[in-house]
């Protein structure tokens, strides 16, 4: 979780909306090389008259409807903080016409320079000592396989021998 108090790099997915549903009439961005998406964006509960702010796009597939985003959010200035989570949506807008939903999967804070800020790695625990795995037989995957591997009284009966009847047959 990030409070939205500065900039954020976000990456997930993006959904852009079909002209029938109010998005783009032109359809999914062409972005290039040199080329990010910009535009507005918001997360609910906010609006756009009460919330909006600025996005850029990138890294994702050309014309595709659904595809995979890395993106950056840019809070308005005089804004309130708002929680950027995992698993939240972005409405993209064009003004105040939503135009695509951005799924965040990983979200990071960024610095007054854009780099991205890290917290320090956790640090590894130490294991006092090791335990070994129990040794655990192999796995018989049919019951013939298990037939042809075991041993039994018949196995070492001569071939001409014949089996004695049952008493009482």
């Amino acid at each position: 979780m990030v409070m939205m108090t500065g900039s954020l790099a976000v990456r997930g997915t993006v959904v852009w909306l079909t002209p029938q549903q109010g998005g783009r009439v032109s359809g999914p961005p062409e972005p290039d090389y040199d080329y990010d998406y910009t535009a507005t964006a918001y997360l609910p509960p906010r609006t756009p008259e009460d919330g909006q702010a600025g996005i850029a796009v990138s890294r994702f597939a050309p014309g595709a409807w659904r595809t995979p985003a890395e993106g950056i959010l840019v809070p308005p200035k005089g804004h309130r903080a708002q929680q950027v989570i995992p698993g939240c949506i972005v409405i993209i807008t064009e003004g105040v016409r939503p135009v695509g939903l951005f799924t965040v999967d990983e979200v990071h804070a960024l610095a007054a320079d854009g780099m991205p800020m890290h917290a320090p790695p956790a640090p590894a625990p130490v294991l006092d000592e090791v335990i070994a795995a129990p040794e655990i037989p192999p796995y018989r995957h049919s019951t013939a396989a298990a037939r042809w591997a075991s041993k039994h009284s018949s196995d070492t009966m001569p071939a001409d021998s014949t089996p004695a009847e049952p008493a009482g047959v």
